[in-house]
């Protein structure tokens, strides 16, 4: 994958710099998920020499599509959060001509989805009717309000069940019984997986802090893998290769892997997931600074993984999302509807926070029956997920896309052969030893200077990924944004440590923005506006 990439210009900057021949300065980027990507990306764009290694056997991290079911199924990242030109992915998005289905507007209470895009069912398989869900939206929508409140109102930070608490009690009206209560539950079961976790962990700080980006929220048509091969199109990038320890000596970063290789370069990138970062797998010699270290140990992780199930003909409500209400959020459950968006008969079974490492603990099949009678109980007439045959390759079983190099470019496999009977994907990102973790979180009384912190370089170690991107962490497009900008960061203290023309790198950003943007007036493709 050395070849220059098609459609993406090479540049050739280095033949004359400062009025003398020099090699280009190297950089290893660590991690190959799009944070990791982008930043190889924008390097070699500029003429660095980038090498780029990836635990996995595939690039893209997080962020996978998987073709099993003879369709593309994101069971990592599937949204653009913020379909709006100002979304830093917008226009790679629209010169790929990549298909998005709007989800829900700039106001959706319920974050990525509307209130009139839901079918929910209690306990008895009854459906709830829509006025009682949109009376419940509405209501919750005040309650969240009256939280901020109560945050004025303190100086410390609380999780924000607690500030609900005392909201409701504050309020008598807002109190609600029976089935009501348990929609309620339904739209806080909903409001943990926006952030991967429990109530009890989320910041009542910084639960609406985040700087969410206009024009909604759309859901990635054919999947996030065309974006992923575009930007790795033509890039060193090296497979199977698991970093065990970084060292800094003599103005050299030494990068080492599990089976004994080393890399030399004049910095690295490490985009590595926090999860990776908090389990200490990675040995950093010299160590990292306390200052480093606490900020690494005080952001939090979440967990959200999908369990994707795909039947021979659609027997579920034409609606974008199908819930089972519960007297407790952890109880209540949410399907995805694909064929919704896509015309594919596949839903997705969502599943966050703790709930999550308790399904985790499932095999897969126990995974799957579960779902089954939880979807049984809403939709009686639901039939057993369709058999159908994965490819010739035995390890792509459930979870797993596999990957060729063929003149440079990547792509999914074609499946030849027939080895294996399955009816199910399941993600299990939580104990996957490559990620340990979905995305980040603010946890409760999380200190002001955090993300400065996790963000700052180290020497010559630079680091970023979805977590060191303040403004959208957790996100797809602040996981590229970050990776971008620790790209200029790292071209700057090689253009002063090396001496070279500080305008360098900028001319590589500009070919890189002229290439991306070349279809810029292209608008995206989207439905259900």
């Amino acid at each position: 994958m050395d070849q220059p990439p098609n459609g993406f210009a090479a540049g050739g900057f280095f033949t004359h710099i400062d009025g003398q021949n020099r090699s280009p300065p190297s950089v290893i980027v660590i991690g190959g998920g799009i944070s990791g990507i982008a930043a190889a990306r924008a390097l070699s764009t500029a003429s660095f020499k980038v090498t780029l290694l990836e635990s996995r056997d595939r690039p893209g991290g997080r962020v996978h599509t998987d073709y099993s079911f003879g369709c593309p199924i994101d069971m990592g990242a599937s949204w653009l959060h913020g379909v709006c030109n100002e979304n830093s992915l917008a226009p790679l998005i629209r010169m790929l001509g990549l298909r998005l289905y709007r989800t829900s507007g700039d106001n959706s209470v319920l974050y990525d989805h509307d209130l009139e895009s839901y079918a929910l069912f209690d306990k008895h398989g009854q459906q709830v009717p829509q006025e009682i869900v949109s009376k419940v939206g509405e209501t919750f929508e005040r309650i969240l309000k009256e939280t901020v409140i109560v945050r004025d109102e303190h100086a410390n930070d609380m999780p924000l069940f607690q500030a609900i608490a005392i909201v409701l009690d504050r309020n008598p009206h807002m109190k609600l019984q029976g089935l009501e209560y348990e929609v309620l539950q339904w739209c806080i079961c909903r409001l943990e997986a926006w952030f991967a976790t429990d109530m009890d962990n989320i910041s009542l700080k910084t639960w609406d802090q985040e700087h969410v980006l206009t024009g909604g929220h759309g859901l990635m048509v054919n999947g996030y893998d065309p974006v992923i091969r575009a930007l790795a199109q033509g890039l060193d990038i090296h497979l199977n290769h698991r970093v065990t320890k970084i060292i800094q000596r003599y103005n050299k970063v030494i990068v080492c892997v599990e089976d004994g290789a080393s890399f030399v370069a004049d910095a690295a990138i490490v985009t590595v997931p926090l999860g990776v970062l908090k389990a200490n797998i990675i040995k950093f010699e010299p160590e990292l600074p306390k200052e480093k270290l606490s900020a690494i140990a005080d952001l939090g992780v979440g967990i959200e993984n999908k369990i994707a199930l795909k039947f021979d003909t659609v027997f579920w409500p034409d609606v974008e999302v199908i819930g089972r209400v519960a007297p407790t959020s952890n109880a209540c459950g949410y399907f995805l509807n694909l064929n919704k968006a896509t015309g594919n008969p596949v839903l997705v079974c969502m599943v966050a926070g703790r709930f999550a490492y308790e399904i985790e603990k499932l095999s897969d099949e126990e995974s799957v029956n579960f779902v089954m009678s939880q979807l049984r109980n809403m939709l009686p007439q639901a039939t057993d997920p369709v058999k159908y045959s994965t490819g010739k390759h035995s390890t792509c079983f459930r979870f797993q896309t596999v990957w060729w190099v063929d003149d440079g470019s990547m792509a999914p496999d074609v499946f030849l052969g027939s080895l294996l009977q399955v009816q199910y994907l399941v993600s299990r990102w939580g104990s996957d030893p490559n990620s340990l973790g979905s995305y980040s979180c603010d946890l409760v009384g999380k200190p002001a200077d955090l993300y400065e912190r996790f963000c700052a370089p180290v020497g010559s170690l630079f680091f970023a990924g979805e977590a060191a991107c303040i403004d959208h962490s957790g996100s797809v497009h602040g996981a590229y944004s970050s990776g971008i900008a620790a790209a200029e960061d790292c071209r700057r203290r090689l253009s002063a440590q090396l001496g070279i023309s500080a305008g360098l790198f900028q001319v590589g950003k500009a070919a890189m923005r002229e290439e991306m943007t070349a279809e810029a007036m292209v608008p995206f493709q989207i439905s259900r506006l």
